[in-house]
């Protein structure tokens, strides 16, 4: 079946409130009068700034097509959680999308599969659609661990979410060795993991349409130069962007590499 592809720019500790803002303002005038907003096949388009920068960002993408989401949530309602931020304060604010279990959450600051699962839930429960990522290392890559490790981690975060909880759920695979390095799965190593993503959601929702209609994004160095090549691939439904998606130029690129021009 057709999915409506995603293209979502992770900007993780970069971007002011002002920097934020006229970032979407450049990005919005790479398309000129073809905004992606008016095109029948557009791909849905997310960014994700930091906290701090959420409300100025949210502001100066009204008018737009751009989805706005943030890049952690707590399971918590509140307490004493020093740095997080809850599910209720990010629907204050009125982001739709969270980034959940990023490689960089989980090697820096101690995120793990069951507090994948947690974050997931909560954003559930607060009607924020989830981005989890998944994705191994260099040396469980070397190891032939990769579609193990990726099965594991997909298991964990999905653990007792159900087929409707499903409709709102976004995976995204990326490779841990890919990201910020310049390197990038290939085309039919990326397509490998998502198609086995897609069989395994097949198995875990068996007589449900929940194979056919998650998304599986691409999150290891996506970018201008490599997006169209990862974008024709069947399993991939679009792509979750670091560095590219802070350079209005090239994440315009991406975004028209998922209307197929």
């Amino acid at each position: 079946m057709a999915r409506r592809k995603l293209i979502a720019g992770n900007w993780k500790m970069n971007m002011t409130s002002a920097e934020g803002a006229q970032l979407i303002k450049d990005i919005k005038a790479q398309f000129g009068a073809e905004c992606p907003c008016t095109a029948v096949n557009k791909p849905d388009v997310l960014v994700c700034p930091p906290f701090t920068s959420i409300a100025a960002v949210i502001e100066a993408a009204k008018g737009t097509c751009f989805n706005v989401g943030a890049q952690n949530i707590h399971w918590e309602e509140k307490g004493a959680y020093t740095g997080e931020i809850s599910g209720n304060m990010l629907n204050e604010l009125g982001v739709t999308y969270v980034i959940i279990g990023h490689s960089e959450r989980r090697q820096y600051f101690g995120e793990t599969d069951d507090t994948v699962n947690k974050r997931t839930k909560a954003a559930l429960k607060h009607n924020i659609k989830p981005v989890i990522c998944v994705g191994e290392t260099l040396k469980q890559r070397q190891a032939g661990e990769t579609l193990a490790v990726i099965e594991n981690q997909v298991r964990a975060a999905l653990k007792d979410l159900t087929a409707e909880d499903m409709k709102n759920v976004t995976i995204a695979y990326e490779p841990v060795w890919a990201i910020g390095s310049g390197l990038a799965a290939t085309n039919e190593d990326a397509q490998e993991v998502h198609a086995m993503i897609r069989g395994l959601l097949k198995k875990l929702y068996e007589g449900t349409s929940v194979a056919d209609e998650t998304r599986i994004l691409y999150g290891g160095s996506m970018n201008d130069a490599n997006a169209a090549g990862l974008l024709a691939q069947p399993d991939i439904d679009g792509g979750l962007i670091g560095g590219a998606a802070l350079k209005p130029d090239k994440f315009a690129v991406i975004i028209k590499a998922a209307l197929g021009k």
